[in-house]
């Protein structure tokens, strides 16, 4: 998922330049356009400032600084469970626990005290397509904060007692993660969306491969990986830009920036319309996630997906005046007591994409959410307003500034969109891109991913009403009132 920034060029101004190409039109749209075109050529620059340099190893140092007491650093590599194979599925996530158990000099102890004396947090997560550790510490504290970050993806012991005892807090994880039956449905959807290509496999990977990695599988997964030009340094809050980047070239400088034998490519996954089933008739709701393939993060279909996205919203019982709600969907799903929830979701990979809808149902209403949810996508590609669509990308707007709230979050954001854009979007670019779209937009790019496409669908519970495959399948082209 992943250099300078500040101009109109790479995926975003190309994909800016093409949405007006292809709106050629007079009038007062082609005006509203131009305009909000020329708002982001005048104002592509966040306030504050994201700053970016690159090391001579390709790390590349981004930092944001707003001044704060306060600061997240962080720092965002790519590689996750996606460069995996299926032998060794489930080594970067097992890299990530062992992050934490000890250097050559700290002990995990040591570790823990120097972070709690320090009044600070120190975090790590791991998803198909990056890992993350990173710490929240106070201002002052950022070069002891960055210093320990390179010593532990640096220095990290990988002792074997550690490695053993990991191995059962990983396994004991898994059991949890069984009984969180959204995490399994999303599971479920990736192995059959992308079958058996790299994308369908897990993240904690298969319990006979927790048992049976080791030591080397470890180190050789970091010598592979873990390369200068593959490594963000991401900061946020108070943050001087300059300091930062003398820390990194002083704990970083030294990590290798080419590879001793092939260099590792993105291995390739081809979406399947297909279906998992598991049937439980013994659990009181069905759990249902079905999806079509989407974009990756640079494509110029993106940004229409994700008002599409917000188009269909989502809903819960503890919603107040359902009817009344903004989502169509919503609105149904309220009148006719359909599901206990639903949401929408748009997960996008380097390359590819799942959008789809997640819904938990009473057995007995789980045809007619599914008939109602189709139909609603149906609308998507053929009528939905101008007045819907100008509602959505406020929303959209809107949800995109209160995720950027606090260091933490903001450094975050940094870190991923380097990764995925090679720069830091700024938000008036992102603004003006979604000003661009209109309800013909949205037709159009929907009728391209959904008209006539074969889905993914994920089903577990008593799901004995779900219509069969191919009766799903049919309503993605047509629908009967």
């Amino acid at each position: 998922m992943a250099a300078s920034m500040w101009r109109l060029s790479g995926p975003i101004g190309r994909n800016l330049s093409r949405a007006l190409a292809s709106r050629s039109q007079p009038g007062r749209c082609a005006i509203i356009r131009f305009k909000a075109t020329h708002a982001a050529t005048q104002a592509v620059l966040n306030v504050p400032e994201t700053k970016v340099t690159s090391l001579q190893n390709g790390l590349r140092v981004a930092s944001e600084d707003s001044g704060l007491s306060t600061c997240t650093v962080g720092l965002w590599i790519d590689a996750g469970s996606r460069y995996e194979n299926q032998m060794n599925n489930g080594t970067a996530h097992f890299l990530e626990h062992m992050a934490f158990k000890g250097t050559k000099k700290r002990s995990q102890l040591d570790l823990e005290l120097e972070i709690e004396n320090m009044g600070a947090h120190l975090n790590a997560y791991t998803s198909r397509e990056q890992t993350v550790y990173y710490a929240k510490a106070f201002s002052k504290d950022l070069p002891r904060a960055v210093e320990i970050l390179a010593d532990i993806i640096q220095n990290s012991t990988l002792g074997e007692a550690e490695i053993e005892r990991e191995r059962g807090v990983i396994l004991r994880e898994m059991q949890e993660v069984e009984t969180n039956l959204q995490e399994v449905v999303f599971d479920y959807l990736h192995a059959t969306a992308y079958n058996t290509t790299a994308l369908g496999r897990t993240i904690l990977g298969p319990t006979e491969n927790i048992k049976s990695i080791n030591r080397n599988d470890l180190v050789e997964y970091i010598t592979t990986h873990y390369k200068g030009p593959r490594i963000v340094l991401a900061a946020a809050g108070g943050v001087s830009h300059d300091e930062l980047l003398d820390l990194a070239k002083y704990h970083f400088g030294n990590l290798p920036a080419t590879y001793d034998g092939e260099t590792p490519t993105l291995p390739l996954c081809s979406f399947t319309g297909s279906e998992i089933r598991v049937r439980d008739d013994k659990m009181p709701l069905a759990h249902i996630a079905i999806s079509v393939e989407a974009v990756g993060w640079s494509h110029p279909d993106t940004i229409p997906l994700m008002v599409a996205n917000t188009l269909i919203g989502n809903w819960d019982r503890s919603f107040g005046g359902g009817v009344n709600l903004s989502s169509k969907l919503a609105q149904i799903t309220c009148h006719g007591n359909l599901c206990h929830s639903f949401q929408s979701f748009n997960t996008c990979y380097t390359d590819t994409g799942l959008w789809g809808l997640y819904m938990v149902c009473e057995p007995n209403t789980v045809e007619d959410m599914m008939h109602f949810v189709q139909r609603e996508w149906i609308r998507l590609c053929t009528s939905v307003t101008e007045c819907e669509v100008a509602r959505a990308k406020n929303l959209l707007k809107t949800n995109m500034l209160l995720q950027l709230d606090g260091s933490t979050p903001i450094c975050e954001d940094i870190g991923r969109q380097m990764l995925c854009y090679n720069r830091r979007i700024p938000l008036p670019e992102l603004e003006a891109r979604i000003d661009l779209i209109d309800a013909q937009t949205i037709r159009d790019v929907c009728t391209k991913y959904i008209y006539d496409k074969s889905p993914a669908i994920a089903a577990v519970g008593p799901i004995a009403q779900l219509p069969d495959y191919n009766r799903i399948r049919s309503g993605m082209y047509w629908l009967r009132d």
